[in-house]
């Protein structure tokens, strides 16, 4: 039952009939320290918040959030955003997740998605996967793949969400 659910959620994603402003959908992660989380509770006290969907071993991913992290105190100052960063690496690769961000310095919660259920329920085929969501948990921005400075971009539509 459960995979038929994420199936239509997924059909219904990947054919754009939901709102633009879709609520997060309910799946059950971890979190870097052990924790579980359910995604749909994820929230940054009324702003907006960020979800970064990346992988240890991918290069873009790793780049835009090392490209972020340069300014992300700047952002949160501002703007008082959060980052949730989600890794899907796979459960035999997990182990090398808290290294890479020990080793990166990231400042983002980051939580695990091993078998890409939260991913895929999004529809989203490839990463970087990035989603904002406004205060109020509301999905309301989407993009896929990194350029140098394509951070640019998440931020301003941040700063368009708290005007």
């Amino acid at each position: 039952m459960r995979k038929k659910l994420l199936f239509l959620l997924f059909l219904v994603l990947t054919l754009g009939l939901l709102p633009a402003a879709a609520q997060l959908p309910a799946v059950t992660l971890k979190t870097i320290d052990g924790g579980t989380v359910r995604t749909d509770t994820l929230n940054n006290g009324g702003k907006p918040f960020i979800i970064d969907f990346f992988a240890t071993w991918c290069k873009p991913c790793n780049r835009e959030l090392d490209a972020i992290s340069e300014v992300y105190a700047d952002w949160q100052a501002e703007t008082g955003v959060k980052i949730f960063a989600v890794s899907i690496d796979q459960a035999q690769n997990i182990n090398k997740v808290k290294p890479l961000v020990d080793n990166h310095a990231w400042e983002y919660d980051v939580l695990l998605d091993p078998n890409s259920d939260f991913r895929q329920v999004l529809g989203a085929q490839m990463i970087p996967f990035v989603i904002i969501c406004d205060g109020k948990g509301n999905i309301v921005y989407r993009h896929y793949g990194y350029t140098d400075g394509a951070e640019t971009e998440l931020i301003e539509k941040v700063r368009e969400l708290l005007k």
